[in-house]
């Protein structure tokens, strides 16, 4: 039903029952989510989630001195969602992305439109473009999602962000249409379709074949 970085948006409802267990820190976030109207974000499913659940997860922005960032995990019932979207598009992390990767993103904006290729962002860079609170920071990179639905868009893809990797710090994973994810990173120094690669689903990890996973378009 959900997918891993999808965007949520919880009822009132949703929001209250988040509450419980968490300190101090973690309620006054949770309070200033709910205000805002800002979206908690689809995390991998914990091993004792009931089915009418699903596990999010909020993320703050780094702190300023020390660099941590504080990441608190929720679960709540599926009935207190108000809305579930995908991760943003490229056009709207655009705005509020750091003016040295303005020109290039824009470049790869373009490319992307072209050839009608599907690329979603989360991490730093989407979470800067929903809050407008400052996450990104001088070693944070770009966390993008591409999804292919044929072969040669899955070719077409990894050729354009390995040429874009070149500007940009570019990183993220591909989302195959059976829902299994692998970091593009890994697919391209995998040696072929013999080779295993580490495939992220919403109820866990496991390894498997590029050929098990190229065999996902036709299914």
């Amino acid at each position: 039903m959900f997918a891993r970085h999808d965007l949520i948006w919880l009822d009132a409802q949703g929001w209250y029952r988040c509450r419980d267990g968490l300190d101090a820190t973690a309620l006054a976030a949770l309070a200033r989510w709910q205000q805002s109207d800002w979206p908690a974000i689809v995390r991998r499913a914990d091993i004792d989630m009931p089915v009418d659940e699903v596990c999010l997860g909020i993320a703050l922005p780094p702190d300023p001195d020390s660099g941590d960032k504080l990441r608190i995990a929720l679960r709540v019932p599926v009935a207190d969602i108000r809305c579930c979207r995908a991760p943003l598009a490229i056009d709207a992390v655009l705005a509020t992305a750091p003016e040295r990767w303005r020109a290039a993103l824009r470049l790869l904006a373009d490319e992307v439109g072209r050839d009608a290729l599907t690329f979603g962002f989360y991490g730093s860079l989407a979470l800067q473009a929903l809050t407008g609170q400052a996450y990104v920071t001088a070693t944070s990179d770009i966390d993008l999602l591409f999804s292919p639905t044929t072969p040669a868009q899955l070719e077409q893809g990894i050729a354009l962000l390995q040429r874009h990797a070149q500007a940009l710090p570019l990183d993220g994973e591909i989302l195959f249409p059976s829902g299994q994810a692998v970091a593009w990173k890994e697919w391209v120094q995998a040696s072929g379709n013999g080779s295993r690669v580490l495939v992220k689903e919403i109820d866990g990890v496991h390894l498997l074949t590029m050929a098990a996973l190229l065999a996902s378009f036709s299914e």
